[in-house]
C-alpha cells in the first residue's frame, strides 16, 4: 500500500516538471517569435524593446502609430505589414538639452520654470513649446502684464540635442479696467466696488496692485460683498454669476458681476428651542444679540450663536451644536428666527494644520481657535477663528477647511493663510501762523518678526516741538487673551506763542486690556513721567527778567536802549512770563494709575461707517509724586450710512479734573485747542492771564466738554476707488475753570476788566511784576465750521481740515495799546497723512 502511494507521488511530480517546462518553452518562443515579428528601424537613443512594449496588445498600424506619437518622443512614426512582420519606423525627437528664458524682468525664471512642461533631458516637442508659451502667456496675464509677447523656439546642438529659449517681450501693466454690477437696485455699483479690495486702473496703478486680477481675491471680495447684504437685512441675497474676460481692445480685463438682492427683512420673532436636559430656554434669551423688530443682521445671528455655543458648552455640554432656523413670511418680509440647541455627533479635533506662513509664526495662528487637537470639534468656534484671523490684519487672504480624520469621529481642520506687508510708516503734520510747520514721522509693526505684537517708534520734529516715543504690546499676555504693553516717550515742547517757557515730559507707562467681551474691554496702567519747565531768559527771549534782570537787556539796566525802567517800558513789555508759570517752573514727578472702559462696536476700524467707540478713563494721580489729582475723561462716537456711501459721524468728549491736596499745578490742568474745536491752535482755547502779556500765557481750565458733527461723502465725478471723499463738520465746545493760585489776595493789583486776580506763593523782585496774575476765564461755547478733504491713497490716509471760527473769545479792548487781548487763538488750516511698507 505504501509503495503504490510512493508512486503515485512520483509519477505527479513528472507531469507537474513537465508543464512547467514546457510554459517556461512556449513563453520564451513567444517572446522571440514577437521579437521576430516587430521590426524596428530608425531608432538611435531610444531602445527597440521599449518601442515594441508600446506596441504590445495595439491593434492596427494605426493604433501603434499613434500609441508611439503621443509618447512624445518621435516626430515620425510609420508603421506596416510585411507578410507576417510589422515593420515600425521611427524617427525620433531631439532631447532638450536645457530650458532658457530671455528679456524677462518683472518675472523670475525660477517661477516661469515651475509652469513649463519642457525639460532638461526630456523630449523635444514643437507641440509642447507651444503649449509652454501659452502657458507662460497665462503667467504674465495674471501678474497684470496681459498683452506681454512668448515665443518659444529651438537651439539645434550636435548629438541630437537642443536648446529650447522662450522670449519674452514685455508688456505695460494691464489691469481691471471695468468692474460691472447689474441687479444692484438698492446699493450703487461703486458702493459695491468700494466693498472690494480689488480696484479699476486709473492714473494711481503705477503705485498700486490692487488693479491686478487676481481670482483668489476676486472670490474673496465677493464674500464681502454677500456679506454686506446678508448684514444689512438681504437674506435672500445671490450672486448670480461672475465672470471675467480678458478685452485685447482695452488691454485689461472686464469683470461682469450679476447679483439678485432680493428684498430687505426685518426680524420676527425670535424664540430659543433647547432640546437639551436641564437647559431651560429662558435662561439663554439673554445671550441673544437679535431682537424682534431690528433690521436682519446675518452677523448678529452669528454672534448668537457663538454666544449660545460658548454658554451651553461652559454648563458641560461640549459637543451641542446650535443652528438657527429661519421662518420667513415673505409677503410680511419678516424672518423669525429659533436658536435650535441639540446635543451634536461626539467629533474631536485629530489635527490642525498651518500652512502658508511664510513668515507668521504657527503659534500666532492656532491662538486665535478656541478649540485645540483633541477638543470636540464645533463649526461655530471655527468660523469665529476664521473671523479673528482676517481681523488681525496678518493676512492677504484666509482659508479654513476639514477634512476626514483617521477615524469617523476625527476631523484634520486646515488653515491656509497668505502673509502679507504689516509694516507702516506714517507721516502727521500741521501749520499754523503762530506754531508755524510741525511734523511727525513714525515706524510702526503689527506683527513684529511674525510673533503678532506690536511696536511702533515715532519722532516728532517742529519749529517748537521735538519728542521720540515707543510702544511695546504683547496681545497674548501669559498665554493668554490679555495685550500687556508699555510706553517710553520724551517730548520737548517750546510754549513760545502759548506760556513764555518750556517743557520737556520724559516717562513711561505699563498697561494690561482684559476683553471682557468681544466690544468691551477694560485697561489698567501705571505711568511715572517727569516734567521740567524752564523760563527761557536770554537777549532773544527775556522771559524771566523781572526776576533775573538781564544787563543790556531789560530796561533800567546799564547798556539798555532804555537806561531808565517806566510803567510803559520795563521788564513785562518785552515778553515775561506770567506769575503762575514761575510757580509751576523745576522738576514734577507724577505717579498716576487709570483705568480705561472701552467699548468699540465699528464695522470697520480703518474706514467705521457704522457702529459706536466710546472711552471712559478714571485716573489718579499721588501714589508718590508732587502732583496730586483725580481726573475723568470721556469720549464717544457714533457712525451711521445715512444714504449710499455717505456717512454721518457724531462725537462727544469732556473731562474734568480737581486737586486731591492743595492747588491743582498748573501743568496738570487741560491744554485745548484743535482736538476739541477745529480752527483753534494748540492751546487756543481756555483761561489765561491778560497781566503780564496781552499775547500768551495759556494758563489751561479744569472743565472741558465738545461735540462734533460730519458728513462724509464720495466726491461726484470721481472714481470712488480714487479714495477720494469730502467732508463738511460743525465743532463746538468750551475749556473754562482755572483752579491755581490763591484768591485771597494780600498784594494789592489792579486786574483789567474780565479778569479776576489769583495770588501765588512766589517772591519776586521786580517792582514792576507782583506775585499775582489775572486770569480771563471766559466760560462760552466756542465753535467752528470747516470742509475736509480725505484721502484712501496707495500711501495710506490723508486728510486736509479748514475750519472758520463762528464763535470765540475776541477778548479785552486794552484802550492803552488799543488792541484786544486775552482772547482765543486761530490756526484754521491741518493736515495729517502716511503710507505703508
Amino acid at each position: 500500500m505504501m509503495t503504490s502511494t510512493l508512486k503515485s507521488r512520483s509519477s505527479r511530480m513528472r507531469l507537474s516538471r513537465s508543464v512547467g517546462l514546457s510554459a517556461f518553452m512556449l513563453a520564451v518562443s513567444g517572446g522571440v517569435a514577437f521579437a521576430q515579428a516587430v521590426i524596428v528601424q530608425g531608432n538611435r537613443r531610444v531602445d527597440a524593446e521599449t518601442i515594441r512594449s508600446y506596441a504590445t496588445g495595439q491593434g492596427g498600424p494605426q493604433e501603434i502609430r499613434q500609441t508611439l506619437l503621443a509618447t512624445g518622443m518621435f516626430s515620425n512614426v510609420q508603421v506596416s505589414r510585411r507578410g507576417a512582420q510589422t515593420v515600425i519606423s521611427v524617427q525620433e525627437n531631439d532631447t532638450i538639452n536645457r530650458v532658457a528664458f530671455e528679456g524677462n524682468r518683472r518675472v523670475k525664471s525660477e517661477i516661469l520654470m515651475q509652469q513649463v512642461e519642457s525639460k532638461a533631458n526630456g523630449p523635444l516637442s514643437q507641440a509642447l513649446i507651444d503649449a509652454d508659451a501659452q502657458r507662460l502667456r497665462e503667467i504674465y496675464r495674471r501678474s497684470g502684464y496681459g498683452t506681454t509677447a512668448i515665443t518659444g523656439r529651438i537651439a539645434p546642438l550636435p548629438n541630437g540635442r537642443s536648446d529650447v529659449v522662450f522670449t519674452v517681450v514685455e508688456s505695460g501693466k494691464t489691469g481691471i479696467k471695468t468692474i460691472n454690477f447689474s441687479g444692484n437696485n438698492e446699493y450703487s455699483a461703486g458702493r459695491l466696488r468700494g466693498l472690494m479690495s480689488s480696484t479699476e486702473s486709473n492714473f494711481l496703478s503705477f503705485i498700486k496692485t490692487s488693479d491686478v486680477y487676481d481670482a483668489d481675491r476676486i472670490t474673496a471680495d465677493l464674500e464681502l460683498v454677500r456679506r454686506f447684504y446678508l448684514k444689512n437685512g438681504y437674506a435672500d441675497f445671490q450672486i448670480v454669476s461672475n465672470t471675467a474676460r480678458f478685452d485685447d481692445a482695452q488691454g485689461g480685463w472686464i469683470l461682469d458681476i450679476v447679483v439678485n438682492e432680493g428684498p430687505q427683512y426685518k426680524v420676527g420673532n425670535v424664540a430659543v428651542d433647547s432640546r437639551l436636559r436641564d437647559i431651560d430656554p429662558a435662561t439663554l434669551q439673554r445671550y441673544l444679540s437679535t431682537s424682534a423688530g431690528d433690521t436682519y443682521n446675518a452677523e448678529a445671528v452669528e454672534k448668537s450663536l457663538l454666544n449660545l455655543t460658548n454658554e451651553v458648552s461652559r454648563r458641560g455640554y461640549a459637543f451641542a451644536q446650535v443652528r438657527p432656523r429661519g421662518d420667513r413670511d415673505a409677503a410680511g418680509r419678516l424672518i423669525g428666527i429659533t436658536y435650535v440647541v441639540d446635543e451634536g455627533p461626539r467629533v474631536y479635533v485629530e489635527r490642525i494644520n498651518v500652512r502658508g506662513n511664510t513668515r507668521t509664526r504657527d503659534y500666532v495662528v492656532r491662538r486665535e481657535l478656541d478649540l485645540g487637537e483633541g477638543d470636540a470639534y464645533n463649526k461655530v468656534q471655527i468660523d469665529r477663528a476664521e473671523r479673528r484671523l482676517n481681523n488681525l490684519g496678518f493676512f492677504n487672504k484666509v482659508r479654513v477647511t476639514n477634512e476626514p480624520g483617521s477615524a469617523p469621529d476625527r476631523v484634520v481642520v486646515n488653515i491656509d493663510v497668505e502673509d502679507k506687508a504689516t509694516g507702516s510708516f506714517s507721516v502727521a503734520g500741521g501749520y499754523s501762523t503762530s506754531d508755524g510747520i510741525i511734523g511727525e514721522v513714525s515706524l510702526s509693526e503689527s506683527n513684529f518678526l511674525g510673533r503678532g505684537q506690536f511696536v511702533r517708534i515715532a519722532g516728532t520734529l517742529g519749529q517748537r516741538t521735538q519728542g521720540i516715543d515707543f510702544s511695546f504690546t504683547e496681545p497674548y499676555f501669559l498665554d493668554r487673551r490679555i495685550a500687556a504693553g508699555f510706553d517710553l516717550f520724551s517730548k520737548f515742547s517750546d510754549n513760545y506763542n502759548t506760556g513764555r517757557f518750556e517743557s520737556r515730559v520724559t516717562g513711561g507707562q505699563v498697561r494690561l486690556t482684559f476683553p471682557i467681551t468681544e466690544e468691551l474691554s477694560i485697561t489698567p496702567r501705571y505711568s511715572l513721567y517727569q516734567t521740567e519747565i524752564e523760563i527761557p531768559n536770554t537777549a532773544e527771549r527775556p522771559y524771566n527778567d523781572c526776576s533775573v534782570p538781564l544787563a543790556g537787556v531789560t530796561p533800567g539796566t546799564a547798556g539798555s536802549i532804555y537806561p531808565v525802567a517806566t510803567t510803559a517800558i520795563n521788564c513785562l513789555t518785552n515778553g515775561e512770563a506770567t506769575i503762575a508759570v514761575k510757580e509751576a517752573a523745576g522738576t514734577t514727578l507724577t505717579s498716576l494709575v487709570g483705568l480705561n472702559f472701552n467699548y468699540n462696536s465699528l464695522d470697520s476700524v480703518q474706514s467705521p461707517r457704522n457702529g459706536f467707540i466710546a472711552e471712559l478713563k478714571p485716573e489718579f494721580a499721588g501714589v508718590g509724586g508732587d502732583s496730586k489729582f483725580l481726573r475723568v475723561s470721556a469720549d464717544a462716537r457714533y457712525y451711521r450710512e445715512v444714504f449710499d456711501d455717505v456717512v454721518g459721524f457724531l462725537r462727544v468728549q469732556g473731562g474734568h479734573v480737581q486737586a486731591t491736596s492743595g492747588d491743582l499745578r498748573m501743568i496738570d490742568h487741560y491744554f485745548l485747542g484743535p482736538t476739541l474745536v477745529r480752527g483753534f491752535a494748540p492751546s487756543g482755547i481756555g483761561p489765561r492771564d491778560v497781566l503780564n502779556d496781552p499775547t500768551a500765557n495759556a494758563l489751561g481750565g479744569t472743565t472741558y466738554f465738545g461735540g462734533s458733527v460730519e458728513l462724509q461723502f464720495p466726491i461726484f465725478g470721481l472714481p470712488r476707488d480714487l479714495g477720494l471723499r469730502g467732508a463738511v463738520f460743525a465743532d463746538a465746545g468750551t475749556l473754562f475753570d482755572y483752579d491755581g493760585g490763591s484768591k485771597t489776595i494780600t498784594t494789592p493789583t489792579a486786574c483789567p476788566a474780565g479778569s479776576e486776580a489769583r495770588q501765588f506763593n512766589v517772591a519776586t523782585t521786580s517792582q514792576y511784576q507782583t506775585n499775582v496774575a489775572c486770569v480771563r476765564d471766559k466760560n462760552m461755547i466756542r465753535s467752528s465750521v470747516g470742509v475736509s478733504l480725505l484721502w484712501q491713497s496707495p500711501l495710506g490716509p490723508i486728510r486736509f481740515d479748514y475750519a472758520y471760527a463762528l464763535s470765540k473769545d475776541d477778548g479785552q479792548f486794552d484802550p492803552v495799546a488799543g488792541r484786544k487781548f486775552g482772547g482765543d487763538r486761530l490756526q484754521a488750516f491741518r493736515f495729517s497723512g502716511g503710507t505703508r511698507f
